[in-house]
Parts: structure tokens; C-alpha cells; sequence
């Protein structure tokens, strides 16, 4: 008869089958769960605001292009200009929140990737077959990389693996990230 695999920590009461890996994977599922609830919750309010403001932006050129092809009397003139420029502002706000949320979009996908990645690591670590097979964790590694989706987490994972500090690793990044960021950035 197989034994029921054993669930929750067993650190403030070991006994004899305690095993750190068993509440290392226990740690890496919650963290995967967590992450991966907080997306969902954000992905549903994400969405609205998107579509929301996509949606303003078109109302707003529809009233910027009507306002540029009335023709009205000189003592209104006034008026429509200073229409056109609110509008116009108002329009500069919008595409800085739509440029927000697709900042927002890649930070879920970048967090998706690390629910993935710890899901794979788990699944690993529990698996005592490979836990100490070194190919196993080539396979683990190869499998993560694939998944990112811009060149400096390429850069950053590559850099990590190959042996470079955490903390280096995550400066270069981040100053890579940040001139590739303009080059992005795409509005609708």
C-alpha cells in the first residue's frame, strides 16, 4: 500500500522523515500560488483599463478632429483653441497610462514566467530521480530561459548561470533594461 504523500510543514515537529526538501518544495508551491493569484486578480482590472482607455483615446481624436474643421466666428476662436489644446492633453495623459499598462502587461508575463519556473523547480526537487541528476537541472535551466521575453532577462539569466553575482547581474540588467525601455514602448 503506498503511503499518502505528506502535505504541510513538518519543521516545528520533525520526525524522522523531515526533510528540507520537502519544505523547500512546500515554500516554492506557496510562492507560485501567491504569485500566480495575484496575476489573475490584476489581469480582470488590467484588462477594463486597457480597453477603457483605448476607447477614450478614439473619443478624443473623433472630438480633436472635429474641433479642427469647425469654422467659427474670430471671437470664438479663443474657445477652440483652448479646446484643442485640453484635448490634446488630455490625449498625452492617455497614451502615458496605455504606455502604464504595457508595463504592467510585461511585468504579469515576466511574473507568469517565475510561477512556471518555480512550478518546474518543484516539480524537480520532488522528484528524487532527478533531484541529483545534473542533466535534469541543464533541462530546468534551458526550459526558463526559453521563456523570457526580452534580450536583458536573457542577458541577466545567462549572466547568473555562467557565475556572475546576483547583485551584479541585476545592475547590468536593470541598466539594460532601461535603454531599451524608450525603444519599446509602443502606443496605439
Amino acid at each position: 500500500m503506498e503511503e499518502a504523500p505528506r502535505r504541510g510543514s513538518l519543521a516545528a515537529t520533525p520526525d524522522m522523515d523531515w526533510s528540507q526538501v520537502h519544505e523547500t518544495v512546500l515554500m516554492l508551491e506557496l510562492a507560485a500560488v501567491q504569485i500566480d493569484r495575484a496575476l489573475k486578480d490584476g489581469d480582470a482590472s488590467y484588462d477594463v483599463l486597457s480597453q477603457t482607455f483605448s476607447a477614450m483615446a478614439g473619443y478624443v481624436r473623433t472630438q480633436l478632429k472635429t474641433l479642427r474643421t469647425l469654422s467659427i466666428a474670430e471671437e470664438q476662436e479663443g474657445v477652440k483653441l483652448n479646446l484643442l489644446e485640453t484635448g490634446e492633453q488630455v490625449l498625452d495623459s492617455i497614451h502615458q497610462a496605455i504606455v502604464a499598462f504595457q508595463f504592467y502587461d510585461r511585468l504579469g508575463q515576466r511574473l507568469t514566467h517565475v510561477c512556471s519556473g518555480l512550478e518546474q523547480l518543484t516539480s524537480l526537487v520532488k522528484d528524487r530521480s532527478r533531484l541529483f541528476n545534473p542533466g535534469a537541472w541543464v533541462e530546468l535551466q534551458k526550459s526558463i530561459r526559453s521563456v523570457y521575453s526580452s534580450p536583458a532577462e536573457v542577458t541577466m539569466f545567462d549572466a547568473v548561470i555562467s557565475g556572475m553575482p546576483i547583485a551584479e547581474a541585476v545592475e547590468t540588467y536593470l541598466s539594460d533594461a532601461r535603454i531599451r525601455q524608450d525603444a519599446d514602448i509602443e502606443l496605439f
